[in-house]
């Protein structure tokens, strides 16, 4: 076998992301502290075809020499928009119809392997790296989900969070 050279990837211009059809899923950050974190969820989100990505709270925003770090341009490809509170973006989803969904450890959470997939379209959100999502904005949620886990540790980076749940929306989705 061989690697490929980044010419043979065939990936898409900036432009021609902006153009592609996404998949029904937005994604809220929650007070998230690391700008590595930041980047490394545009970078997926890039990856994964988001529509956008709603930067709440303390989230710091681009232009950001630590996002771009981890970004590698993401932040000129997904759409994203800042908002002071992870509250307002939640309800102003819900009245669009989006399903939001806490990505948290709660009572009554659904387990993301055996999450329905029976919605048009989803905001999830992502929570603090120490503090997760704020309890009032996991009340206002429709749905919890919680990424199964085996090991002592009962957490996982946000931005390894991220890359686990959005690479399962997008694989239930993108048909």
């Amino acid at each position: 076998m061989r690697k490929l050279a980044n010419e043979e990837l065939n990936r898409l211009s900036v432009e021609e992301f902006k153009n592609t059809s996404k998949i029904p899923v937005v994604v809220i950050l929650d007070n998230i502290r690391s700008l590595n974190n930041i980047g490394s969820v545009f970078r997926t989100s890039d990856a994964f075809l988001i529509e956008k990505i709603y930067l709440c709270g303390i989230t710091a925003k681009p232009p950001h020499k630590d996002i771009h770090k981890t970004a590698l341009g993401a932040t000129e490809s997904v759409q994203w928009e800042y908002s002071a509170s992870t509250i307002e973006v939640v309800e102003n989803l819900k009245e669009q119809g989006y399903c939001c969904v806490a990505i948290e450890q709660a009572e009554n959470a659904t387990m993301l392997n055996n999450y329905p997939f029976n919605q048009k379209s989803y905001a999830l959100v992502f929570g603090n790296e120490v503090m997760g999502v704020n309890q009032e904005v996991v009340s206002a949620c429709n749905q919890v989900i919680e990424i199964p886990q085996s090991g002592t540790k009962h957490s996982l980076n946000i931005s390894v969070s991220a890359g686990v749940v959005l690479w399962e929306f997008y694989k239930q989705l993108n048909s």
